[in-house]
Parts: structure tokens; sequence; C-alpha cells
């Protein structure tokens, strides 16, 4: 089954090595299926999604909400997630 829409998101992660802290940027896609909507590490079926929202923050970038039935969960985004939120509500 193809995908009907993608967005990038991303996750910071810390990292201690040693007595050395650094941060890492980790690259991440969501995937809109007809049935799922799929993370790095979650699926989430259509039916358990009830919306999807956008916050901004900063340059263009902000923060993506699911809104399911276990709770809603936040995804950090570069770029407005807007045609991935209408592709979901066309849907």
């Amino acid at each position: 089954m193809s995908w009907i829409a993608v967005q990038p998101y991303y996750k910071i992660q810390r990292v201690v090595d040693g007595i050395e802290q650094r941060t890492e940027e980790q690259g991440r896609e969501m995937f809109l299926y007809q049935d799922k909507i799929v993370t790095q590490y979650r699926e989430f079926p259509i039916k358990q999604v009830f919306d999807l929202s956008f916050r901004p923050m900063g340059d263009g970038g902000g923060l993506l909400y699911l809104h399911t039935q276990q709770g809603v969960y936040s995804y950090t985004v570069k770029h407005d997630p807007q045609s991935f939120i209408k592709a979901y509500k066309n849907m």
C-alpha cells in the first residue's frame, strides 16, 4: 500500500559520551495511509485519530499535534504541515 502524504519531523536527542554532552538532530518522517498514520516508532489506526493540529513556533516550524484515542502526541517540524493536515482531513 502506498502512502497518501508524508511529513518530515525531527527529534532532538541528548548524547552523553564520557564527560561530553551534545545534542543530535534525528530526521524522521510521518506517513499518512488510507487506514493509518505511521511514525518512526508508532502506528495509529485512522479510526483512533481524532484530529491533527499545528502550533507555529519560530521560523516557519513548530509542533504538529496528533490527537488520538491514546492521548496527544507532539512532533517537531521545520515547515508548516498544512498540506499533510489537509490530506488527512480530506479522507
